[in-house]
């Protein structure tokens, strides 16, 4: 058997992946044009390169159909409810930052924390008849934070677009989005709440638990994980 690691198949992050490990001795490489998913490793034995996109990494370790994968901890947590039965985080790899933020219009302006946010839910239902809504695609991280805050009167609207136009197009008076430097956020006349983010995310390199390893592949693990912590 060979060892699989999953890596993000385009973009910054993949290129960002390849940088990593390159430094650390291990050159990954795509081996066909950009339709193709052929990609070969260099530096270390026994380990196969799998391209997928970031999102398809969590669920590929939680079956144990990769034994090490690339993927933000956003997603992981987002996808994965009992990820700590499934998946371990073996480093964070130190680029890929983002915060999953509550925003709200800037013409708010008596709204900056939860609390605000759910006195302000409270007399949207009164005004309205109908919850305030918060467009996301991150359902189960801002249902558990909105919980932990306090704020009941709200649902979350699915959003796997331009999340940051929802507010501007009227089908959503909040968001609930991963952002790096707020300018999209600013630039649709956004705020961020004063209150932590939701969750700090990073590209992390993670170990399915579930993966079947034999004997020879204990040794390959051992090797790749010890390189890697150089």
């Amino acid at each position: 058997m060979t060892i699989k690691l999953g890596v993000p198949s385009k973009g910054r992050l993949m290129e960002k992946t390849f940088e990593w490990f390159a430094r650390r001795g291990v050159t990954l490489a795509r081996t066909g044009s950009d339709r193709e998913y052929a990609a070969s490793v260099d530096g270390i034995s026994g380990v196969s390169l799998v391209l997928l996109s970031a999102g398809e990494i969590p669920r590929e370790l939680a079956t144990g159909r990769i034994h090490f994968g690339v993927t933000g901890t956003d997603l992981v947590l987002e996808k994965l409810p009992l990820w700590e039965q499934q998946i371990e985080s073996i480093l964070e790899l130190g680029f890929g930052h983002a915060d999953l933020v509550l925003a709200v219009p800037q013409a708010w302006l008596d709204v900056e924390t939860l609390d605000d946010l759910d006195a302000a839910a409270t007399a949207f239902r009164a005004a309205h008849g109908i919850r305030l809504r918060i467009a996301t695609k991150y359902h189960r991280l801002v249902r558990e934070y909105l919980r932990y805050g306090g704020v009941a009167d709200y649902v979350l609207v699915d959003s796997q677009g331009a999340t940051e136009g929802t507010v501007a197009n009227e089908t959503a008076e909040a968001i609930a989005d991963i952002t790096s430097s707020g300018e999209t956020l600013r630039a649709n006349h956004l705020k961020v709440l004063s209150e932590a983010p939701i969750l700090r995310s990073q590209a992390t390199l993670w170990r399915s638990r579930v993966a079947d390893v034999d004997e020879n592949d204990r040794e390959v693990v051992a090797k790749f994980t010890a390189l890697l912590s150089e």
